[in-house]
């Protein structure tokens, strides 16, 4: 657009008067990438944190309780809106557009980004990074700390395995290389899609999931989703020995404080065989 290019020069000459954060003052961050939201909303300061993604204020999207997400500012996937909030740092995740990492490196803005946590290993190395990030270590490791209690707390007594599938949307399931494959392993269930060497976002075939039944499918979709028809499927029906068990598909997407309440489902369940 031929108005783009004014705007963003504009604001390039209002970031470079505003300056960085002065010496020995934290750094203002803007964050457009829901799992960094969440684990800055515990590590910043709340005058540092000046905006968070638009995806942590929607119900469908947020990995954060939506009060606590919605005190702070939002905005969405258009350069300006950060640019105008003359941040220190941009945190985004690995899939920023090239186009915008450049437009952002042209206006001076330092840019973090984070990849999908795959482990709890990396899930602590992020939190580490974003509160090293915003000056406050000691509450990453706060952070860490909560984690950490959760992992042993979640730890099933009788130190037994229970088959189990993550079931979302159309038969899609989590599987190898995922967070909650290793979340579930240490609340005692063994993920019999990542077994098969099914991968996250595979399907898993009706047919393989009748040949070798799990004892329990965490439902992972929307209620309105295809799933729902296909989990009502008349053949389901003859396996008495599974149950069915919700579970939030935002306990799915990122690490940091959302592994806390995704453990705290996942005891929960498995305590209730």
């Amino acid at each position: 657009m031929n108005w783009a290019l004014p705007l963003l020069a504009l604001l390039a000459g209002c970031s470079a008067a505003a300056g960085p954060s002065g010496q020995g003052q934290h750094p203002t961050i803007v964050s457009l990438n829901p799992c960094s939201d969440a684990i800055l909303a515990e590590v910043a300061d709340p005058a540092q944190l000046l905006a968070i993604s638009s995806y942590s204020h929607s119900p469908a999207s947020s990995s954060m309780d939506l009060a606590a997400a919605r005190r702070f500012r939002s905005v969405g996937d258009a350069a300006e809106e950060a640019f105008a909030l003359h941040p220190d740092v941009i945190v985004a995740s690995t899939y920023l557009a090239p186009s915008t990492r450049a437009a952002f490196a042209r206006m001076g803005l330092r840019v973090e980004q984070l990849g999908v946590a795959s482990s709890v290993a990396e899930s602590r190395a992020q939190v580490r990074q974003l509160a090293a990030l915003a000056g406050h270590p000691e509450r990453g490791e706060a952070l860490i700390a909560r984690i950490d209690a959760a992992l042993r707390a979640a730890s099933p007594a009788d130190g037994r395995e229970v088959g189990a599938v993550v079931w979302q949307s159309g038969g899609i399931v989590a599987g190898q290389g995922t967070l909650i494959t290793e979340l579930m392993a240490h609340a005692g269930f063994a993920n019999l899609a990542a077994r098969r060497g099914l991968r996250q976002a595979d399907q898993l075939p009706l047919e393989l999931l009748l040949a070798d039944p799990p004892r329990v499918i965490l439902t992972a979709g929307s209620a309105a989703a295809q799933e729902d028809r296909m989990l009502r499927h008349p053949a389901l029906a003859a396996l008495h020995q599974t149950r069915r068990e919700r579970l939030n598909p935002k306990l799915l997407w990122c690490g940091g404080p959302t592994i806390v309440p995704a453990l705290a489902r996942l005891a929960e369940v498995r305590r209730s065989l």
